[in-house]
């Protein structure tokens, strides 16, 4: 039975960086994905670190045929919804997602990371991230409702068995910066129509717009979705990473079609509050098949 890599359904930690790679002129997809391949988390006892590994979804084909899905694309195109709104497409070529206890232990990590690659790969995106009071995202709401427990979790993440790419995950991220000077004018009553939610307790509203960001996200219609969504930024440049899990791509490329507008003529309410930055995805292959991509050098501890 394949290994999903451990991070994904790591909860609970409070510091997090997002590093996008890619691969330098003249560099072989395979090498870029043997050298990430080759990755370790520190040997640490107190502040310990998750590396997830992912990449574009060609590149990994190109590496590993035997254990690519083949209907994943990367994030080629900008989806283009209703208002002349945009979800820009800024695919890079690897991802590495770290999650830990302590953020000096993730910033260490990072920049060894950086170092160690830096041969193969130039660091193309470097976001960090952090819970806000518990589980809230930097609207006040509560981000994740909806997301399955760690028990149901790996049946809505990851590529089932028999498959492809199995123990394997198909990855969202996006970069969502939001504009809080017009958020805060609005009531509370207000955001919750926006939302869909009320805020205190995170309970649909019997009168959900069709339009409110619950409605325009509905897992019902596209499919769960498995959520480690985090704030990131500062006081003054700040929003929300979308980190979203499936195992499979038109669940995730179907909810942002209906943000847009594609499918009902209105774009989703939430989306004039915040805008997305950055779109790509990954592939996040099983830890079995991360380590068979290693190469005669081992693995490098950061």
């Amino acid at each position: 039975m394949s290994t999903p890599q451990g991070g994904i359904f790591a909860l609970g930690t409070s510091s997090h960086a997002y590093l996008e790679f890619d691969a330098r002129a003249g560099q072989r997809g395979r090498d870029l994905v043997e050298a990430i391949s080759a990755l370790r988390e520190p040997w640490t006892t107190m502040g310990g670190v998750n590396l997830v590994a992912g990449f574009r979804p060609e590149l990994w084909r190109e590496a590993a045929p035997d254990d690519a899905p083949p209907d994943v694309e990367g994030f080629n195109e900008d989806v283009v919804g209703v208002d002349a709104f945009v979800m820009p497409a800024t695919q890079h070529d690897a991802v590495l997602w770290l999650s830990g206890s302590a953020y000096d232990v993730i910033f260490d990590t990072a920049r060894a990371a950086i170092a160690a690659l830096h041969d193969r790969a130039s660091i193309a995106e470097d976001t960090l991230s952090w819970p806000y009071r518990h589980d809230l995202d930097l609207t006040g709401f509560i981000d994740g409702t909806e997301n399955p427990t760690l028990i149901d979790a790996p049946e809505v993440a990851l590529i089932p068995e028999g498959r492809l790419g199995a123990g394997g995950t198909i990855l969202l991220l996006q970069k969502w910066k939001h504009d809080a000077a017009a958020w805060e004018t609005l009531t509370i009553e207000e955001q919750e129509r926006v939302i869909g939610r009320t805020k205190r307790d995170s309970v649909e509203l019997e009168d959900r717009p069709d339009d409110s960001h619950v409605g325009s996200t509905d897992q019902e219609r596209f499919g769960n979705i498995f959520r480690r969504n985090m704030p990131y930024g500062t006081v003054t440049d700040h929003g929300t990473m979308f980190v979203g899990f499936a195992g499979e791509q038109r669940r995730l490329s179907a909810m942002l079609e209906s943000m847009a507008g594609l499918a009902s003529g209105t774009r989703d309410a939430l989306t004039r509050f915040t805008r997305p930055l950055t779109g790509a995805y990954y592939f996040v292959p099983s830890t079995e098949s991360v380590r068979a991509r290693i190469g005669a050098t081992g693995s490098n501890t950061l």
